[in-house]
């Protein structure tokens, strides 16, 4: 099972860090980079933070270039942030940087606060999820047809030619809501990512089986990634947080092994936590203690 990273890009992260971690995560074996989309840390609220995070997708160009092999992917572009025919073109043109390495994960867009600190209109759920639907459709069309035309309240599209990029690019969405998101996903998603825990993984992927049968598509045919957070070592009843996996690397190998039961594709390890030394720390142990017992 492919092993992943995400970084997210704050301000205890500099690009070289970034870029540094890449390679280190590149030589010890990992499988891919994942850049999280988000102008600032989430307070849970319309509260400002004080942690400006950088670009995704400049980040994206820069590793397409210092990481030769990794598969590279946004985890996910916020589709509030970019009109869905610039955020092609930007993937497309990252796509050719990286040789065709590039998945683009996109989502409906959910962090109050940087929304509300740069003016761009959230919405209520019916209404991001309507945006989202809308946006996919220009995506779709604009990375993968000769011609596109697009008429939607949100956004309209008239006779676009095709945008250039090396190979078929990947489309990847993050989702979690069971009634209308993972539908989308199974109309259009080659990749599904949410965070989970073993059991909420089962549950959600199930559901997203249902909705590819429902519109006649073999389930099979999307690939499913997920991550959650991971504290080695650390006493689970000491982390209250949800989504948050705890304890002897034992206790994590068997974790793993339940998500693999319940039929995950890719798993993805976050940095999320503390300063690069931590995330250098949490990634080394990884690579040496944990995946050699998974690939075992």
């Amino acid at each position: 099972m492919p092993l992943s990273v995400s970084a997210w890009l704050n301000t205890t992260w500099s690009t070289a860090d970034v870029v540094a971690v890449a390679q280190e995560a590149e030589a010890a074996g990992y499988d891919g980079l994942w850049i999280a989309d988000h102008f600032m840390g989430n307070t849970g609220t319309e509260e400002r933070s004080d942690v400006a995070l950088r670009d995704c997708f400049s980040v994206l160009a820069g590793l397409a270039t210092a990481v030769p092999r990794l598969r590279l992917g946004s985890l996910v572009a916020g589709i509030t942030y970019r009109h869905p025919a610039v955020l092609a073109n930007i993937a497309a043109t990252t796509s050719d940087l990286s040789g065709g390495r590039l998945v683009l994960g996109v989502g409906a867009g959910w962090q109050l606060n940087e929304h509300a600190a740069y003016g761009i209109p959230l919405g209520p759920v019916r209404e991001r999820i309507d945006r989202f639907e809308e946006s996919l459709a220009v995506l779709h069309g604009l990375l993968r047809t000769p011609r596109t035309t697009v008429s939607g309240r949100h956004y309209t599209v008239t006779d676009a030619p095709q945008v250039p990029a090396a190979g078929r690019i990947p489309l990847l969405i993050g989702a979690s809501g069971e009634q209308r998101m993972l539908g989308v996903v199974a109309r259009w998603a080659d990749e599904w990512n949410t965070w989970s825990t073993p059991e909420v993984f089962a549950h959600k992927s199930a559901v997203l089986d249902e909705h590819c049968e429902r519109i006649g598509r073999d389930p099979a045919e999307v690939r499913r990634s997920t991550q959650a957070i991971f504290a080695i070592d650390a006493r689970p009843e000491d982390v209250r947080a949800p989504m948050v996996v705890a304890g002897s690397v034992a206790r994590i190998v068997d974790t793993i092994g339940r998500w693999r039961e319940a039929g995950l594709d890719e798993l993805i390890v976050p940095t999320i936590r503390g300063d690069v030394a931590e995330g250098r720390e949490l990634l080394g142990r990884f690579a040496t203690e944990i995946r050699p017992q998974l690939d075992a």
